[in-house]
């Protein structure tokens, strides 16, 4: 978590783009990020948004920002115990085959670097269940909670 702390610092603007699904339990942990965030955090230079199950409908704006840190935050599956939080590279091998969702990070991200110059971090959280009509696990609830902390603390 030092380098995603270090990397928050250096960066002059950000985008966050919570993605998920509210209706599928653990799957609803990117866009519970986002909007809890939003309600926290208040700063000109951080453009924070729900992007939902769509992420590419949020390209113009993520572009018109012109950040250059964008942090995707997503349940992934990889293998972790329920709630443990990753971090990678979204262009990596995570960014092929995390999505329950649309289109891949991979070429998400190589869409936004033909327009903007931009780093790029995925944190992922590994979810317990991605049960229909489910509420959110304890472990993913916590990953959460201790996530917005460290947001909170170096936005």
């Amino acid at each position: 978590m030092e380098d995603l702390r270090e990397a928050i610092k250096k960066a002059e603007r950000i985008v966050i783009c919570g993605i998920g699904n509210e209706l599928r339990s653990d799957d609803a942990f990117g866009v519970l990020f986002a909007e809890r965030l939003k309600e926290k955090v208040r700063n000109e230079n951080v453009l924070i948004l729900n992007c939902g199950a769509v992420p590419e409908s949020f390209l113009g704006k993520i572009i018109e920002f012109n950040p250059d840190l964008i942090i995707f935050v997503d349940a992934v599956h990889f293998n972790g115990k329920p709630g443990e939080l990753i971090i990678a590279d979204p262009e990596g091998t995570l960014g092929d085959a995390i999505s329950t969702h649309g289109m891949p990070l991979k070429i998400l991200m190589k869409f936004i670097k033909e327009h903007i110059n931009a780093k790029a971090i995925l944190i992922g959280c590994q979810p317990k269940s991605l049960e229909i009509f489910g509420k959110v696990s304890k472990e993913v609830g916590e990953a959460l909670e201790k996530l917005l902390s460290l947001f909170c603390e170096v936005l």
